[in-house]
């Protein structure tokens, strides 16, 4: 594949995003992010007492914040004892002294949703197609680079994380996340591990998703809607997106040149 073809799906794939990220939140991201906004952080002690209780706990709420979820914490399941401040005023002699404290700390009980029965749990959007070779095809190009790949069963949430020398990948995926991670990843190996690294997170992680995006749509995957919440997550726009425009060409084209080649 010629340079200028390659210049040209880079081009076009990122006026879509950028279309999409004018956009503004998709109806699923707008529902995911009311429903974890229901869940509460927790103290690092009572994330001690979770975890000591039930180590397999992945979302944990009270019964009656559950059944605002649309789910029900089916009878007979224990709870999780966790630690809950009991709320008052204390007695003081000054009058102007009205604040409310903390006066002691009572057992409450939390359940997982594991022990719950009810409506799913809004998802972010998932890539979907199928990579085919290029999968195996961009795996190869990355070793070469001298960065090695390791498949993970858990990665504390995430789908995949990189170092600069080494990529996991969470077991489990399908081929066109597994492809999508695998490319964001990389891109962050390319764009990432320098001293012109930016500072913000945030401008990382719409770097690496913008490289992914594009490497998807020249293999054919659908990851508009995917990339569109991901982005929004991190405070992508298009105005960010042009900011970051020389960097996520340069690291796309050397992942381009590497899957498309032949194409």
């Amino acid at each position: 594949m010629t340079a200028d073809a390659l210049q040209k799906i880079t081009t076009d794939a990122l006026e879509t995003l950028a279309a999409l990220l004018d956009e503004g939140h998709s109806e699923r991201l707008t529902s995911l992010l009311r429903t974890m906004a229901r869940f509460h952080k927790y103290s690092f002690h009572n994330i001690c007492l979770i975890t000591a209780q039930c180590p397999t706990a992945t979302r944990v709420a009270g019964f009656h914040t559950w059944r605002t979820m649309g789910r029900f914490v089916r009878k007979g399941e224990k709870g999780i004892a966790i630690l809950a401040p009991i709320v008052g005023r204390r007695h003081s002699d000054s009058a102007e002294d009205d604040s409310k404290r903390v006066l002691g700390f009572r057992a409450a009980y939390v359940f997982d949703i594991a022990a719950t029965d009810g409506t799913p749990l809004p998802q972010v959007a998932q890539a979907s197609g199928d990579p085919g070779t290029k999968t195996a095809v961009l795996r190869a190009a990355i070793l070469e680079r001298g960065i090695a790949i390791e498949a993970a069963d858990d990665l504390s949430g995430a789908l995949g994380t990189s170092t600069g020398e080494r990529i996991q990948i969470l077991n489990g995926l399908s081929p066109a996340e597994t492809f999508l991670v695998l490319a964001h990843e990389y891109a962050h190996c390319l764009l990432h591990r320098a001293d012109d690294r930016p500072g913000s997170r945030d401008t990382r992680e719409l770097e690496a998703e913008a490289v992914a995006f594009v490497v998807g749509e020249a293999v054919g995957l659908d990851a508009r809607e995917s990339s569109r919440d991901y982005l929004h997550l991190y405070n992508g726009d298009r105005e960010a997106l042009a900011g970051s425009l020389d960097r996520i060409q340069r690291a796309t084209s050397v992942i381009l040149a590497a899957v498309t080649v032949g194409g």
